[in-house]
């Protein structure tokens, strides 16, 4: 993959909804910040190049769905404010939602899904590839 960058798109998952609004958290900065201090997220943060995330600071629970380089899910949990996730060594991103979302959306393990990321210069996604793993 190319260079991400923070920015937006969609998030598709074979027999889910049409599209789930997606937000990139690509630099440091926005990878550290994620969800924290919001209270909730309407649709779903890709936090890139990560293979661990933590709730601590959060105001709610989350699903978390790990990521292999192909945005095949290796496993899906959630994680209630406050706690650490265990490191996923084959992990290269993960996927943050409220709790029960990524159920609700057909996310779960052996799932692979196609971020579709929107156009324009600085806008989510490695260069040159508009749509990773898809």
């Amino acid at each position: 993959m190319g260079k991400w960058t923070d920015g937006a798109g969609s998030l598709v998952v074979p027999g889910g909804p049409a599209e789930v609004p997606l937000e990139v958290a690509a630099s440091y900065r926005a990878r550290r910040r994620g969800l924290l201090g919001r209270d909730g997220v309407a649709g779903a943060l890709l936090i890139v190049r990560t293979n661990s995330v933590h709730t601590f600071g959060m105001r709610f629970a989350i699903d978390v769905a790990y990521l292999d380089r192909s945005f095949r899910v290796l496993s899906v949990v959630t994680m209630r404010p406050g706690r650490l996730g265990m490191v996923r060594p084959r992990a290269r991103h993960v996927l943050e939602a409220e709790a029960g979302a990524l159920a609700g959306w057909g996310v779960r393990a052996g799932v692979r899904v196609r971020v579709d990321l929107t156009e324009g210069p600085g806008r989510g996604g490695p260069t040159g590839a508009p749509t990773p793993g898809g």
